[in-house]
């Protein structure tokens, strides 16, 4: 099983790489940080995300880290108890994505791609899974960006338990912006 795992990261890593930007590959490259928090049908499930991404190939392909500080609950209403749903763990993702509805200072995004999760545990039961994005990308200047997106990653029911790790971020790019770099987008 891990080996088909590694198969499957080196392949979505060879999709990744754009062939004709060559050596000057990253000069569309943004790498953004933030804040977010971790939610399970609409509540909040008391774990705040740090999140930090490098969007690259003029922003359709997203690598991110995230780090989810706390355990996760959530209060059954129909049990009336807190469910325990994962201790903190270090997550990444791989994502294509598309902007939709592009104007000056605005636009809607849409991903999908890889995750990997460092356990398992009630929330999903494996590490290796999907990605999903949706959210808004906000351009005030041509140098900052900042994105607020809804994330859903889920094994779709290969392995169950299967409740999928809902998440909100709010990021904004420290480079080009913060140190001075212009891009070219």
């Amino acid at each position: 099983m891990r080996s088909s795992s590694v198969v499957l990261a080196a392949a979505l890593a060879a999709l990744a790489v754009p062939r004709s930007y060559g050596m000057d590959f990253c000069s569309t490259c943004e790498v953004l940080v933030g804040a977010g928090v971790t939610y399970h049908f609409w509540e909040w499930s008391h774990s705040p995300v740090i999140p930090i991404s490098l969007d690259f190939d003029h922003n359709r392909w997203e690598l991110g880290a995230f780090r989810f500080t706390h355990t996760q609950e959530y209060f059954d209403t129909a049990f009336t108890y807190n469910e325990h749903w994962t201790n903190p763990y270090w997550g990444f993702s791989l994502t294509r994505r598309l902007e939709l509805f592009k104007h000056e200072h605005w636009g809607l995004i849409l991903g999908l791609g890889a995750a990997y999760r460092s356990e398992e545990d009630r929330l999903i039961a494996s590490h290796w899974n999907f990605s999903e994005l949706l959210g808004v990308r906000l351009q005030p200047s041509p140098e900052w960006k900042i994105e607020l997106i809804g994330r859903h990653w889920s094994n779709g029911g290969l392995k169950l338990p299967n409740h999928g790790q809902d998440f909100a971020t709010v990021m904004v790019s420290v480079y080009p912006g913060l140190l001075g770099h212009h891009s070219s987008n």
